[in-house]
């Protein structure tokens, strides 16, 4: 690190070569190399780069990394104040409009590009968010709060707790919707989460994140944000849903059901996908009409009284079988007092026969097994071949068409409010959230 000299970042030649004309961090910089001239803002280094790069912040926004050569010419032909994000003040707000409360976990949404280390770190609270997407205050009176700043793979049930209890607060003080700014990787453990722990609600609870930091042309942050706030504030439905593009363009925002949605890419902006179930809704960015796209939902009614459930139990796993798995694995579970475990089984719902007796051993030791598929699409059917009847016959739980993120977190809600097994057991097979369907139609894949 080279603080002291202005040049964060930098090391050995292009250091020196920075250091020949007297640049700093925020100074117009060009660049001439192999008959080619580049322009930028000179920012900082990843503490953790080569020393032979220097990198500029074009005008059309992206970031480009040249490698210094001896024929390479580098100029200062500007100086500038170092970078530094300095929100403008939020807008007014209108007493007319309802009222939401957007609270911040962290993720991408909320974050910037933290240079130390070249990676995107939780910087913006939920109040940035607001001041700078002035388009909010003509949708809605925003009431902004930070519950903390994390990555959402940081996030533990400990933390669903929070959120819940914090989200069913403003509720009940009479908001008209709550809006969740999460990491995208693990937004849909969370919206599960949320759509157990809380019960009865009587206004949406949209959960929104982004691909793309807020620092980049293509960021998604701030229409994923608008679309959550409006749908908050005006959608028909009282449920926790997942709000994020539909598609490439940015006209349109989905609403997912919170038991039915999954992350299927790892960086494109329509990223969630219902799964074995349409999406709630869907809002037009240019119009803010919010279509609802299925007859099966909530009716928003602020009347209703909420119930909230916000506890889970931790110890429960979610295991995914493979050829040739050691069941071992299973018996390490039981040895380790784990009061539940969903299977990603095979197809209809399947495992090997050489993990039976470890499976027996579970059941007969108190510990729920439950089975889900690895396929995406689709239900669990144990009673088409023998290796799945006699999974049933062992005890196994077949969980129908749910998703393992979703019947795991459910196990864990339902051992957080129980703690005998046969009541677990009907719990975990009453429909609560529209975790599961009572049959799969015959659709499109991926609709």
């Amino acid at each position: 690190m080279n603080e002291k000299t202005g040049l964060p970042g930098y090391k050995g030649e292009a250091l020196e070569a920075l250091k020949r004309i007297n640049a700093e961090i925020g100074d117009l910089i060009r660049i001439t190399k192999d008959g080619t001239r580049f322009e930028g803002i000179l920012i900082p280094r990843s503490e953790y780069g080569d020393d032979k790069h220097v990198v500029l912040k074009l005008k059309n926004g992206y970031n480009v990394g040249i490698r210094i050569t001896p024929s390479t010419r580098i100029e200062k032909i500007g100086e500038g104040a170092k970078p530094a994000f300095s929100p403008p003040p939020p807008p007014e707000k209108r007493g007319d409009l309802p009222k939401v409360v957007v609270i911040s976990t962290g993720g991408t949404i909320a974050s910037r590009v933290d240079y130390r280390t070249g990676a995107v770190r939780p910087a913006l609270t939920a109040n940035d968010l607001y001041s700078v997407v002035p388009e909010l205050a003509e949708i809605a009176q925003i009431e902004a709060k930070i519950l903390f700043s994390l990555f959402s793979e940081n996030i533990t049930p400990k933390h669903w707790r929070q959120i819940a209890e914090e989200t069913a607060s403003h509720i009940r003080e009479g908001v008209e919707g709550v809006v969740i700014a999460h990491g995208t990787d693990t937004m849909g453990y969370t919206a599960a989460a949320l759509s157990f722990a809380l019960q009865n609600l009587p206004v949406p609870v949209v959960l929104v994140g982004s691909q793309r930091s807020a620092d980049r042309p293509s960021s998604d942050a701030a229409t994923n944000l608008i679309g959550a706030v409006k749908a908050a504030a005006y959608a028909p439905f009282a449920q926790v849903a997942v709000a994020m593009h539909a598609d490439f363009s940015d006209k349109t925002i989905l609403l997912h059901k919170g038991t039915k949605v999954r992350k299927c890419h790892t960086s494109r902006r329509d990223t969630f996908k219902s799964v074995n179930a349409k999406p709630l809704a869907k809002l037009d960015l240019e119009t803010g009409a919010i279509t609802m796209l299925t007859r099966e939902f909530k009716e928003r009614d602020p009347k209703r009284e909420l119930v909230l459930k916000p506890k889970f139990e931790e110890k429960v796993a979610l295991v995914k079988f493979y050829p040739g798995m050691n069941p071992a694995v299973l018996d390490w579970y039981v040895d380790s007092g784990f009061k539940g475990i969903v299977l990603e089984g095979t197809g209809l719902g399947h495992v090997g026969n050489y993990c039976f007796e470890a499976l027996k051993r579970a059941v007969r030791e108190g510990v729920i097994v439950a089975m889900t598929s690895q396929c995406i699409w689709g239900r669990v059917n144990m009673n088409v071949y023998n290796q799945g009847r006699d999974l049933l016959a062992l005890g196994v739980i077949p969980l129908e068409d749910m998703l393992p993120e979703t019947a795991l977190v459910k196990l864990m809600w339902v051992l957080g409010q129980t703690g005998e097994v046969e009541e677990a057991k009907s719990l975990l097979t009453t429909n609560f959230a529209d975790e599961f369907s009572p049959r799969t139609l015959p659709e499109k894949i991926g609709e």
